[in-house]
């Protein structure tokens, strides 16, 4: 009677685990296949940074989406500071500008060092070379695409994604267009080559309606390369207005000048190349006009061939 009691009481107890099990594992939705890796995320529930490990809890409905981001709005008196290709990480800048979240090889592809001196700069650029890239570029904090594949949310938050998007872990955010307004009212034009300052994951803020977080750099949540700088005439920590723009609505300036990645400089190349094949037709038309006029001198010389017929001159200046 005891052993039955016992194992009555043992198999009430192993189903009451495999029920502790089971509930734990369906109320978490997560990927963990044991009670004590839920116990772990359980545990990391209790750090801020938990937040931002698992995005998929957070995605936004289209709804919500399409409210917040228009065709597209202004992000005004946002904290803004300067960084630039090729800058150490040190004081208030904890990642080096060596690589992008892009590109392993930034300062490489870019052609080199972006010196911020003023008194190392012609013109926007480098006064040593000229960049294989757009001197006009910035950095926001969020990165639609993380250890090679696509965030979930990046589908639903970025107006953009479903004609920009060519391939699983391919950036649609990186070289697109940005607005930036300095206090004058003066805008400047620049490409989204890099993610920050000081975080990578807040697309609230970056396609929606929220403030820049707190941070090192007095809440920045805009970074501008030297170029733009010097443009809008900016303070190394300074407040401006920013906003998307598609490539179509970019202007000409000094934006459009350079850069293997600047699509507007690529798009104008392209307009002058076909200029330049339609001018042979222009060209070629005013020589063809004068060859009707070059047919009269045969017509002409026939004469002469017909006056020097007569045998009877050629033949006393001969005798």
């Amino acid at each position: 009677m005891k052993l039955h009691s016992l194992g009555f009481f043992l198999s009430r107890a192993v189903l009451a685990i495999g029920l502790i099990c089971f509930v734990g594992e369906a109320s978490a939705q997560s990927p963990y296949q044991t009670t004590a890796d839920f116990t772990k995320y359980a545990m990391k529930l209790r750090e801020s940074a938990i937040l931002h490990m698992e995005p998929q809890v957070v995605i936004p409905t289209m709804s919500r989406t399409l409210s917040v981001s228009g065709k597209y709005p202004w992000k005004t008196q946002i904290v803004t500071t300067v960084f630039w290709v090729g800058e150490p990480a040190g004081g208030n800048n904890p990642v080096h500008n060596f690589s992008s979240s892009w590109d392993l090889n930034w300062e490489q592809s870019y052609g080199g060092f972006d010196n911020p001196n003023p008194a190392s700069r012609r013109n926007y650029i480098p006064a040593n070379f000229v960049p294989r890239q757009n001197p006009f570029y910035i950095a926001l904090p969020y990165n639609d695409v993380t250890h090679g594949t696509t965030k979930p949310e990046s589908k639903v938050v970025i107006p953009w994604f479903r004609d920009e998007f060519r391939q699983e872990g391919q950036s649609v955010c990186h070289d697109h267009w940005i607005a930036i307004r300095n206090s004058a009212g003066k805008t400047c034009y620049a490409q989204w080559s890099d993610c920050g300052p000081f975080r990578t994951d807040h697309w609230q803020y970056v396609f929606g309606n929220e403030k820049p977080r707190p941070n090192l750099n007095g809440g920045a949540g805009l970074d501008v390369s030297p170029a733009v700088r010097d443009y809008l005439q900016l303070s190394s920590t300074d407040v401006t207005d920013w906003k998307f723009v598609d490539a179509l609505e970019v202007p000409n300036g000094p934006w459009a000048l350079y850069g293997d990645n600047n699509t507007v400089a690529q798009n104008l190349r392209r307009g002058q190349t076909r200029m330049a094949m339609s001018a042979p037709t222009h060209s070629y038309s005013a020589p063809s006009e004068p060859a009707p006029q070059q047919t009269p001198p045969p017509t002409t010389a026939k004469p002469p061939q017909q006056q020097q017929e007569g045998p009877t001159i050629i033949i006393h200046q001969a005798q």
